[in-house]
């Protein structure tokens, strides 16, 4: 069993899905902070079989839209004088600004700079996201 210190102060973004770990610690940045940032994987858990988890030894903005995207059933746990403060649980979100992407080569957010584009979740069972402006539709 591993054993990694108790935080005083910090969060703890519990309940990845096991190998989605590594895309949440690099699409954050997490790797650039100062602070201590530990990254378990494929620890056992009764509810997921195994999961991943991070912990950051300190209180930093999450862009919680970006973790939706990536894994949707992850929960955020805010820690002050080493006990759990909040608990929020993520969902996929209903809109997305400036993270996606259209794939449609014909869309005008493709040829021109139009800034962020806008998508919108019109499928959650199949994770489809439409595009604002030609309303193709996009998978995660």
């Amino acid at each position: 069993m591993i054993n990694v210190s108790k935080l005083k102060k910090g969060i703890v973004i519990d309940h990845i899905k096991s190998g989605n770990g590594y895309k949440i610690f690099s699409q954050l940045g997490l790797d650039k902070l100062e602070d201590t940032v530990v990254l378990l994987k494929n620890i056992p858990s009764n509810k997921m079989g195994v999961k991943d988890l991070i912990k950051i030894e300190n209180d930093i903005y999450l862009d919680l839209t970006v973790l939706g995207l990536i894994d949707s059933g992850v929960t955020i746990n805010i820690i002050e004088n080493g006990q759990k403060k909040e608990k929020i649980k993520l969902e996929l979100p209903k809109k997305v600004y400036g993270i996606l992407k259209c794939k449609n080569p014909r869309c005008i957010s493709t040829i021109e700079d139009v800034g962020d584009i806008e998508f919108t979740l019109v499928n959650p069972s199949t994770k489809e996201y439409q595009c604002e402006y030609c309303h193709e539709k996009t998978k995660l």
